[in-house]
């Protein structure tokens, strides 16, 4: 099984693909979608979906793990929340079934802690696909995080 985690925003999506089986479970890839900020928020939107579909197309995921967004009283909420929404909806276009996961839930599958810092919860991802380098930048390592727990969650 092969599952996609994403960590959604506007300027930087993370992303990170770990594949199962009876015995292991490995990272395929991660990285991040990013986009540029001199490029309206529509192109934007555009860039994020076709990234992500390539990235589909080419891994085939069985599953996508999708961080909840958390408000916060910020000036790029709104933004953030509308990439959000294209991420779904490009899922959905490839009839890949979604999880979502809050935060404090993610931490807590990964690290065993609702309230673990960040450096808490990158020595966890890197101990369960048994990697000796931390995966970059944090929105993949974060994008990591989520589909372990998506993993943890089946």
């Amino acid at each position: 099984m092969i599952i996609l985690g994403i960590d959604p925003g506007l300027a930087r999506v993370g992303f990170g693909l770990i594949e199962t089986s009876s015995k292991q479970i490995k990272m395929l890839d991660c990285g991040i979608i990013k986009t540029k900020k001199s490029e309206s928020e529509g192109e934007r939107m555009v860039e994020i979906a076709k990234d992500l579909s390539e990235l589909i197309q080419k891994w085939n995921p069985s599953l996508a793990a999708v961080e909840k967004f958390f408000f916060y009283k910020s000036s790029t909420t709104i933004s953030v929340v509308q990439a959000r929404g294209v991420l779904i909806m490009t899922l959905a276009r490839f009839k890949i079934p979604i999880v979502e996961f809050p935060p404090m839930q993610i931490k807590l599958a990964v690290a065993g802690s609702g309230h673990a810092k960040k450096d808490e919860v990158l020595e966890a991802v890197m101990r369960e696909l048994n990697l000796t380098t931390p995966p970059r930048p944090d929105d993949a390592a974060d994008a990591l995080a989520i589909a372990l727990t998506g993993l943890f969650q089946q």
